[in-house]
C-alpha cells in the first residue's frame, strides 16, 4: 500500500480511483464494510482504492480532547488500511486553516487532486466548515463534478449502529470484550517495553511495562486477560492496567504477566490485544494477600480468553497486526515528514 502525506502530493493514476471518505479513527465493523465496499469498486472498474484519512483527529483540534482520546494512532490505521485491502492510503493535516474550509472547496479540491471516479462515505458522513456537508450534498456535488457517490449502510450491533463513541464508552468503562465485539477484533494497546521498578519480578511474577502513546485512550483501570504479540512470539497474559494502590499509588501503568514466556522484552515493540476484564483494580492489606490475587489471575487467563473467543467469534490471531503490511517498507510514497 502506498502512503500519502498531504493532498497535493497524491499521485496522477492511470486508472479510476475510488475513495473512500472518512476519519476512521476505530476502524470497527461499519468503516470496514464501507472500506469493503470502496475496494470492491475499485476492482469492478480495474482501478484503485484509496482511502482518506486525517492526522491529527479533527475532534483534537476542535475540542482540545484530553489524552487518551484515539482508537488507533495513525501507523496502527496505515496497517489495517492495507489488511483491508486499500491501494493507497492519504494522510491530510487537519489544522485551523483546513477546519473553515467551506465543503464545496474541500470537494472540488479532491476532485482537482484525486480525479476520482467514485467516493463512498457513511450515512453520517460530513465535511467542510462547522460540519456543513454531508451526504445528500456530496451527491449533488458528484453530480455537478462527475463522479459517482454510494453511501454505505450503518453496521448494527445489539440493536444500535456501531460507532467511534459507543466503543470509547465501553472501554472507558472496561468493557473490552463488548468493545471488541464492536471493532471486529481484540483492542490493541502498542508500544515498547521499558523498564519498571522491577517489583513484579520479586514477587515471582515479572512483568513488562508497556509505554503507550499519550493520545491513545487505554481502559479503565483494572486486570484483563488477552494476548501479547512480539518479535519473541504469542503469549496469553493477565494485563494490568492501575496506579499499584498496594504500594501507595503511584503513576498509571500497563504491564503484562506473559504466561509461558521466559526472556528479555526490554526495548522491544509490544501489543496487548485485550479479550476481557477480570475484575477492578484491588488494594491489598499484605503483599501475601497480593501474590495470592496475582497467581489466582494468571490460573483464571486461559479461561477467561476460550470464554472471550466464544462471545465475540474472534480467535487467539484476530486481526494480527505484527508484521502484516508493506507500510513503510522501500517504495512508499513521500515518507511522512518529521516536523509536521
Amino acid at each position: 500500500m502506498e502512503v500519502i502525506y498531504g493532498l497535493e502530493t497524491f499521485p496522477k493514476q492511470r486508472v479510476p480511483v475510488v475513495l473512500a471518505l472518512g476519519t476512521f479513527d476505530g476502524l470497527h465493523r461499519g468503516h470496514q464494510m464501507l472500506l469493503a465496499l470502496a475496494v470492491q469498486r475499485a476492482r469492478e472498474l480495474q482501478g484503485r482504492c484509496a482511502v482518506f484519512t486525517f492526522d491529527p483527529h479533527p475532534r483534537t483540534v476542535l475540542t482540545a480532547s484530553p489524552d487518551g482520546f484515539l482508537l488507533t494512532t495513525l501507523d496502527e490505521r496505515l496497517e489495517l488500511f492495507a489488511m483491508l485491502g486499500a491501494d493507497l492510503a492519504m494522510v491530510v493535516q487537519f489544522n485551523d486553516t483546513f477546519r473553515y474550509t467551506p465543503a464545496e472547496t474541500w470537494i472540488r479540491e479532491l476532485v482537482t487532486r484525486t480525479a476520482m471516479a467514485e467516493v463512498v462515505c457513511g450515512a453520517n458522513y460530513a465535511f467542510g466548515r462547522d460540519r456543513g456537508g454531508d451526504a445528500a450534498l456530496l451527491r449533488r456535488l458528484g453530480d455537478k463534478y462527475g463522479f459517482q457517490v454510494r453511501v454505505a449502510d450503518p453496521v448494527e450491533v445489539d440493536g444500535a449502529p456501531i460507532s467511534s463513541t459507543r466503543i470509547r464508552d465501553a472501554l472507558r468503562a472496561g468493557r473490552v470484550t463488548e468493545a471488541s465485539r464492536l471493532l471486529g477484533r481484540w483492542y490493541v494497546l502498542r508500544g515498547t517495553v521499558v523498564r519498571g521498578d522491577g517489583r513484579g519480578r520479586t514477587l515471582g511474577y515479572p512483568t513488562a511495562n508497556l509505554s503507550v502513546p499519550s493520545s491513545k485512550l487505554i481502559p479503565a483501570l483494572g486486570i484483563y486477560a488477552g494476548y501479547a504479540r512480539s518479535a519473541a512470539g504469542e503469549y496469553p497474559t493477565a494485563v494490568s492496567i492501575g496506579v499499584r494502590p498496594t504500594f501507595g499509588q503511584g503513576p498509571l501503568v500497563v504491564e503484562a504477566y506473559l504466561l509461558q514466556f521466559a526472556g528479555d522484552l526490554y526495548g522491544m515493540p509490544l501489543e496487548l490485544h485485550l479479550a476481557t476484564r477480570l475484575h477492578d483494580e484491588l488494594m491489598f492489606s499484605s503483599v501475601e494477600d497480593l501474590v495470592r490475587q496475582i497467581g489466582a489471575d494468571v490460573a483464571a487467563v486461559p479461561r477467561a480468553l476460550a470464554e472471550a473467543e466464544e462471545r465475540t467469534g474472534l480467535g487467539p490471531r484476530a486481526w494480527r497486526l505484527v508484521g502484516q503490511t508493506s507500510v513503510g517498507k522501500p517504495g512508499t510514497r513521500n515518507p511522512k515528514p518529521e516536523a509536521r
